[in-house]
């Protein structure tokens, strides 16, 4: 199937299962490894129908938004189709968020029941009708029989997913049925995907890389090989025994993979064909690495965000090769433009999408500095190349000024992960009274090396501009990564605002 196939003849998300292989694997669920289940397309399709029966049964009405908080099985994809299909409004939430702040979500959203996993129950409010998949409220929700997905209107709400920062409340994206039918349509255009393929999925289905990356395999008649949760060690042997051909995830996840080298060396990753890598920066040394893991594979810079898709470029149009690190060129229904960079070729990109969110739940403020007749500031700072490719080069709230020059995190990150003794990078800023702010590093060594300090500053100095090298480098064994799955960089500020105090420099 090429891009989305008859998705372009859906007209409501939750209707996307292709219907003529229903003997089909579409799911492998390897939440309990000793006892693996095998939801074939035709099982899933029969769930999500009962699912749909079943809340209108308990009186639930068109429109009404259900929660989803559970880790990843294959009951939280027939829940999220089968609310779809019934013409209700799904709503993803972050189990690893604070109980206030589910709490908050919950009544943001006006949620008027859940399904949950035992794991999560006590975290839901009071008073809330809940269906545990653990237990016997779920299947006694279940109402089995045939149903036709609800038909949406223009503009209609299939989901509502939160996204949020490293401060404040979580803010809701609305995303109508429409939109993210194109996106489904979009995604893979110009690559081959189809029953062959199997792809391994533990970034959680709440967050929009796994979930929009699960629709995309179910729409196309991948396989999903559905796990719980991330260890790297678990997620190599799994690509192996699956027989995994394309993979997704983000940047913290593969360098982690890449310290693997004893357990690589002893699997046959051969199968994998594609690697698509998003949600975070990557660098040339992550891509090189991945590369080296995955000999046989293209691996891939993605990028999207919630409020606009998540899908923005693709293959170029005269069939030129993606540069390494490029996103890709922009999609054709898409309008895009760069805007306050120091030149036309680089600037904060902002889109108008078919995918395009209405605007933040409740949160009109916010809306009015994001939206503006319908451009979508996506707050990245990017750059394309004489050829139309563009290239993140940071965000425009992560950039800071040292010494009255601007300095971006990204692409010190870039540099520092070109030394060969160092695994992955994250720069955070520290206010300092003479330059303003001064950047300091975290750094994770490849395994057997042991940079110091002085090799690593002086090694930016000589390959980069002095003003953005870091005044302080910091080892860690990991990079720590928000429940948002991008870096955490309050915490990451913290510490380094601490090391630079105890050296006598704040």
């Amino acid at each position: 199937m090429k891009g989305g196939g008859d998705v372009l003849e859906r007209v409501n998300l939750g209707d996307i299962l292709p219907i003529e292989a229903p003997d089909h694997p579409a799911i492998i669920d390897i939440r309990d490894p000793r006892a693996e289940r095998v939801w074939t397309t035709d099982d899933l399709i029969r769930e999500a129908n009962a699912v749909a029966r079943g809340l209108l049964a308990r009186g639930f009405g068109r429109g009404q938004r259900i929660a989803i908080v559970s880790d990843n099985r294959a009951e939280f994809l027939a829940a999220y189709l089968g609310t779809m299909r019934a013409g209700l409004v799904t709503v993803p939430v972050n189990h690893k968020l604070p109980r206030d702040t589910i709490d908050y979500i919950c009544a943001d959203a006006a949620i008027s029941g859940a399904f949950v996993d035992r794991a999560r129950r006590a975290m839901m409010p009071a008073g809330l009708p809940l269906f545990d998949f653990d237990d016997d409220s779920y299947p006694a929700l279940l109402d089995r029989g045939t149903f036709e997905p609800t038909v949406p209107v223009a503009g209609e709400i299939a989901k509502i997913l939160y996204t949020s920062g490293s401060t404040g409340r979580p803010k809701g994206v609305p995303l109508p049925h429409a939109g993210q039918l194109w996106a489904l349509t979009k995604y893979f255009t110009g690559t081959e995907q189809g029953r062959k393929d199997r792809t391994l999925v533990v970034a959680p289905t709440y967050h929009k890389n796994g979930l929009f990356f699960s629709m995309m395999a179910l729409s196309n008649q991948m396989t999903i090989v559905s796990a719980p949760r991330f260890d790297a060690r678990e997620y190599l042997e799994a690509v192996a025994r699956f027989r995994c051909t394309v993979l997704t995830g983000i940047p913290t996840m593969f360098a982690l993979i890449a310290r693997e080298r004893d357990l690589i060396e002893s699997l046959d990753l051969s199968s994998v064909r594609m690697v698509t890598i998003g949600s975070a920066p990557l660098t040339d040394a992550l891509l090189d690495r991945v590369k080296a893991i995955f000999p046989g594979a293209v691996v891939l810079n993605g990028y999207g965000t919630t409020e606009a898709g998540p899908c923005a470029f693709g293959v170029h149009p005269a069939g030129l090769e993606r540069p390494p690190l490029a996103l890709g060129y922009p999609f054709p229904d898409i309008e895009w433009r760069l805007v306050g960079g120091p030149s036309p070729e680089q600037g904060v990109l902002q889109l108008r999408t078919p995918a395009l969110m209405p605007g933040y739940l409740n949160l009109a403020t916010a809306t009015a500095e994001k939206l503006r007749d319908g451009w979508y500031d996506t707050g990245d700072v990017m750059r394309h190349d004489p050829d139309g490719f563009f290239y993140f080069v940071g965000r425009a709230d992560d950039m800071f000024v040292c010494g009255g020059e601007n300095v971006y995190p990204g692409e010190v990150e870039k540099l520092l992960e070109r030394h060969p003794s160092v695994a992955q990078a994250a720069v955070v800023p520290v206010s300092d009274e003479i330059k303003g702010q001064i950047p300091v590093a975290f750094v994770v060594s490849t395994p057997g090396s042991a940079p110091t300090e002085e090799e690593i500053r002086q090694f930016a100095l000589r390959e980069g501009a002095a003003y953005a090298h870091p005044r302080a480098v910091i080892f860690v064994p990991t990079i720590p990564v928000a429940t948002t799955h991008k870096v955490d960089r309050r915490i990451l500020i913290e510490r380094a605002t601490s090391v630079i105090r105890s050296r006598g420099r704040v």
